[in-house]
């Protein structure tokens, strides 16, 4: 495996620091392929990566593939029950292995050959292979795989930076939604024309919410300018918190976001990297639909529809909005300078039936609709960023605050 610790170029570390403080980051930071390369060694190689739900593998032999730029990966149910990850690629002469989005296999058998592994990885057969040599040490590169309350994660590092915080934090938010206990009613792939890095500044500002995002703003505070709320709007906020209040406000596995405008996230200073909270809801909503009414059955522990949302994130490439019935998911993955792999999910308790408990032309529109209003935002911007009459204008201290903190991070990781 690549070291994500090696040093940037003279000329990329130069361009890093062509970032001027409280602005957006120059043109270069998102079209350049030497800075797009040192990215997926040092961020994307060098972290922990959303891969998937374990409820995509409920038996053994049930597998998923996805890849990281150039780096195909499978995730794949042993026969004790353990998910693990490995590298999609023969040891033979590197065919990638198993080619659909998903499936089930007694053996992963290479197409191009025939060798085949056992669903731990070992190496089973080696067909056309000079006799005496050694199976033991030809099964499948393995990738690091961590399973947190229903989430699977896998780091393409050697060695991958301590996973516990991460751990703790999500397995805490995560309990009463039930990820473990739940089935992924639909998922929706899309084609971002665009950086991975303006996806996420997209995703760390509501600024552009009232102009943008229709159905958004009718169910969520985001748009409220904490530092200079009317009285009225914080009258508002006050009696949404009120209504999830009493059971969430000291509930410690998610801190609740009782104010306008968005949680801080990320925190480079600390080096935080992943975050949970959980918000109220406009008043009229218990749920993130197009009318704020239940689409589905109570997820997980929930006995009320009175939770808000719980959103949980990590970078560099997952977040997550879960309401009392249905969470939407979102997976990112890098595919060149300007195109981004966005995975939607949209997750239910395992016991809801679709056409009997939910209907998918209910549940999806509030999200899909907004997912692709993002989408095409950052489609435009990539444009607008690739001319060379763009020059980086200043950040909101008051909306965008979180877009710069989000520079700050990669500018840390990317420095190392």
């Amino acid at each position: 495996m690549t070291d994500p610790r090696t040093s940037l170029s003279p000329d990329l570390d130069a361009l890093l620091a062509t970032r001027r403080a409280g602005h957006g980051m120059p043109r270069d930071f998102y079209q350049t392929e030497a800075l797009y390369a040192a990215e997926m060694r040092r961020i994307w190689q060098g972290g922990w990566l959303f891969a998937g739900f374990g409820i995509e593998l409920p038996n053994p032999g049930d597998y998923i593939t996805f890849a990281v730029d150039t780096t195909p990966v499978l995730l794949l149910r042993g026969d004790d029950g353990a998910v693990r990850a490995f590298h999609n690629v023969c040891r033979h002469r590197g065919t990638q292995l198993c080619r659909a989005d998903r499936g089930n296999v007694r053996a992963v058998v290479c197409p191009y050959h025939a060798w085949s592994y056992g669903r731990s990885g070992e190496l089973r057969s080696c067909n056309g292979m000079d006799e005496g040599a050694d199976k033991s040490q030809l099964g499948l590169r393995p990738v690091h795989v961590a399973e947190i309350a229903g989430l699977v994660y896998v780091s393409l590092a050697a060695t991958p930076p301590d996973v516990e915080g991460l751990r703790r934090d999500f397995a805490a938010s995560a309990k009463p939604q039930g990820f473990d206990r739940a089935r992924v009613a639909h998922v929706v792939d899309y084609e971002v024309e665009a950086n991975w890095k303006l996806v996420w500044e997209n995703n760390r500002e509501c600024l552009h919410c009232i102009p943008c995002h229709p159905q958004y703003v009718k169910a969520n505070f985001d748009v409220v300018d904490e530092t200079n709320v009317s009285p009225a709007m914080q009258q508002r906020i006050d009696a949404a918190t009120a209504r999830i209040a009493p059971k969430w406000q000291q509930a410690s596995e998610s801190v609740l976001h009782a104010h306008g405008g968005l949680a801080t996230f990320p925190d480079p200073e600390r080096g935080r990297w992943f975050a949970s909270s959980r918000t109220p809801l406009a008043e009229g909503f218990v749920t993130e639909s197009m009318d704020g009414s239940r689409v589905a059955p109570l997820m997980g522990d929930y006995d009320s529809e009175a939770v808000g949302v719980l959103r949980m994130r990590s970078l560099p490439n997952f977040w997550v909005h879960a309401s009392c019935d249905h969470a939407v998911a979102a997976r990112m993955l890098p595919a060149g300078p300007r195109k981004t792999l966005m995975r939607g999910y949209w997750v239910v308790d395992a016991k809801a039936k679709e056409g009997t408990d939910y209907q998918l032309e209910r549940m999806l529109p509030f999200w899909h609709l907004t997912n692709e209003q993002d989408w095409n935002i950052c489609k435009w911007q990539q444009k607008g960023v690739d001319s060379i009459g763009y020059v980086p204008g200043p950040l909101s201290s008051r909306f965008e605050y979180n877009v710069d903190a989000f520079i700050r991070w990669y500018q840390g990781q990317m420095r190392g």
